[in-house]
């Protein structure tokens, strides 16, 4: 972005702001979460509840991720100035959240796994202590998640009269990560707590480790989705974005004649993106006339432009 002081082509590159308010509530679930894990393990364990000990294990490693995400959040922060990182610090957060994604991929794992060898390999399980840890896990999930839920929302755009569609580019990916972890959590507690009762009421006691099972699917569903979303952005792999598209038409209703002959469009935080565009064209155009012509999308947080001069024959 162009900095507003008299020395007009002054940079700056601290794009993304940080997420304080994030940062204090996912660094307190954190610590709900380590609190329930030693609970729900120790309590699957004692009362042989392989739902219960599966739950325990999903929410250790979602303690980690949650650590992982705070950690993320105070690198990008003390970082944020540092001229080595060439456009910012976001992507210290988008790292942490690929990293929880595969986090969760190695829980389902593991959830697998122990499931499997509960199938068949049954044991006595004390049910009504195990359904009231269930429980209690359940509501600090839900807790955790209502700290995390992403309360951001778009006003950016009241006021101006070209339309934008990339409500979907303004989501905190790691904050996302830390939700999804939570919510993962929160469904294998209900489905330990329907596997218990229908255990301790039924005598199905076969529903412990299939809802296991099930668990492991739905967290493997979420951290596919969650890889997909991050690896995206650390590969830079943004050239289907709407705004590439508006850059195209800008260039195309400009005023003088221009074609683009390279075209490279980056995320460099929230809602935010760099873009290096080099033009050919025989009339006058310059730099600083296309950029103000792309200023109108306040997505493009930073532009550089080459114009290359055509000769008619």
């Amino acid at each position: 972005m162009i900095s507003r002081t008299p020395e007009r082509w002054v940079h700056s590159h601290a794009f993304h702001q940080g997420n304080p308010i994030a940062e204090r509530k996912t660094r307190l679930a954190v610590w709900l979460t380590a609190c329930m894990m030693v609970a729900e393990i120790a309590g699957g364990w004692l009362f042989n509840s392989m739902a219960l000990l599966a739950d325990g294990w999903h929410m250790s490693s979602h303690a980690l991720a949650l650590g992982l995400s705070v950690f993320a959040y105070s690198a990008a922060r003390r970082y944020a100035r540092d001229q080595r990182f060439a456009f910012g610090t976001w992507k210290i957060e988008i790292l942490g959240g690929y990293s929880s994604a595969i986090l969760l991929l190695g829980v389902a794992g593991l959830m697998i796994f122990q499931s499997v060898e509960r199938l068949f390999s049954p044991g006595p399980i004390h049910y009504d202590e195990a359904i009231a840890i269930a429980l209690i896990g359940l509501v600090v999930n839900l807790a955790c998640a209502w700290l995390l839920r992403d309360d951001h929302h778009h006003h950016h755009h009241e006021g101006h009269d070209h339309p934008h569609h990339h409500d979907h580019h303004h989501h905190d990916l790691n904050l996302r990560s830390a939700y999804l972890h939570v919510i993962a959590d929160a469904a294998t507690s209900v489905l330990a707590v329907i596997a218990l009762l229908a255990g301790k009421f039924w005598g199905a006691a076969w529903l412990d480790p299939v809802m296991g099972l099930v668990g492991a699917a739905l967290v493997a569903s979420w951290a596919k989705g969650l890889l997909r979303d991050t690896a995206r952005i650390l590969l830079d792999a943004e050239m289907d974005a709407p705004v590439v598209a508006e850059i195209r038409e800008v260039i195309e209703q400009g005023p003088v004649p221009a074609t683009i002959t390279d075209l490279h469009v980056w995320r460099v935080a929230k809602g935010k993106y760099a873009c290096v565009l080099s033009l050919a064209t025989a009339g006058t155009l310059d730099a600083d006339s296309v950029r103000e012509q792309l200023s109108i999308h306040e997505e493009l947080a930073h532009v550089t432009v080459e114009i290359n001069r055509v000769i008619a024959a």
